[in-house]
């Protein structure tokens, strides 16, 4: 999706965007191609083709944290098919407290498609172990953590970065009017939780912290048992909303429109060629 995206030069927005998409340019390729582009000066356009130059060299190297800053935070889910394998999954337990009330985290869990791990209060959660943790991923998956999470880390780990793009399924969900929680999220789309930890909710989990924390084994299995199926299953629903929201933008449809013209045109040309031969 992003090599089809021209919102993110200066001045284009969503609906300039389909305009450019209508007209078959659907490529960083394309639009540097074009001698011109109806709506856009000459000169803005030589300042286009140089960005998205740029941008096809950062593509290349992989560097994601360029796409992260100059890209609106709202269209970071356009990155997510290019760095797929080099995702991340973060959800965090906290002690049911704000960090200037005495609050801290709990538990960090992180999945990458290959596995879950965690960081524990106590025992591995430090700024450092975090940042090391995440200095390996292109993009960070969470559910709410644009409000919640990573300002949560912030105010509780000082030191604690994150530079890669960001992709808040909330509002992702919401941008396709899709409402709720992401256990009711979750419940649209047939992603199942265990069963020994399916009804438990935030609170259960500053309740199973407390008694963890006073050496309570089976409190603490349960409440990493807990965070690991809120972390595993925000790989699966980021999946159903990339796909939704690219196809909320309709470039599938252009795309499609773009083929059979394609098609269409090779066609007469074989035509043509073989009327020549007769």
């Amino acid at each position: 999706m992003i090599r089809h995206t021209f919102s993110l030069l200066s001045g284009i927005g969503e609906r300039l965007e389909r305009h450019i998409w209508k007209m078959g340019i659907l490529s960083w390729d394309d639009f540097c191609n074009c001698t011109e582009i109806d709506g856009i000066s000459r000169e803005r356009k030589w300042n286009y083709n140089r960005q998205l130059m740029q941008c096809s060299a950062e593509l290349g190297i992989g560097n994601a944290e360029y796409f992260a800053k100059i890209m609106k935070r709202r269209e970071h889910w356009r990155l997510f098919d290019v760095f797929r394998d080099e995702v991340v999954c973060l959800d965090i337990e906290t002690n049911g407290f704000q960090p200037k009330n005495g609050g801290y985290v709990t538990v960090v869990g992180l999945y990458d498609r290959y596995g879950w791990r965690c960081l524990i209060k106590g025992d591995n959660l430090t700024a450092e172990n975090l940042n090391r943790e995440l200095s390996g991923y292109k993009c960070l998956i969470t559910f709410h953590g644009t409000t919640f999470d990573v300002p949560f880390l912030f105010r509780a780990l000082p030191g604690v970065r994150f530079d890669m793009p960001h992709f808040d399924l909330c509002f992702a969900a919401r941008t396709l009017k899709i409402q709720g929680g992401l256990k009711k999220i979750e419940a649209m789309f047939d992603i199942n939780r265990k069963d020994r930890v399916k009804e438990m909710n935030g609170y259960d989990a500053v309740k199973l912290w407390k008694h963890a924390k006073n050496g309570n084994s089976e409190a603490r299995e349960l409440l990493l048992a807990y965070n690991k199926e809120d972390t595993i299953n925000l790989f699966c629903l980021a999946e159903i909303l990339y796909q939704r929201l690219k196809s909320s933008t309709g470039i599938e449809e252009y795309c499609q429109e773009a083929a059979t013209k394609q098609d269409f045109n090779r066609y007469r040309s074989m035509q043509g060629t073989n009327s020549d031969i007769l």
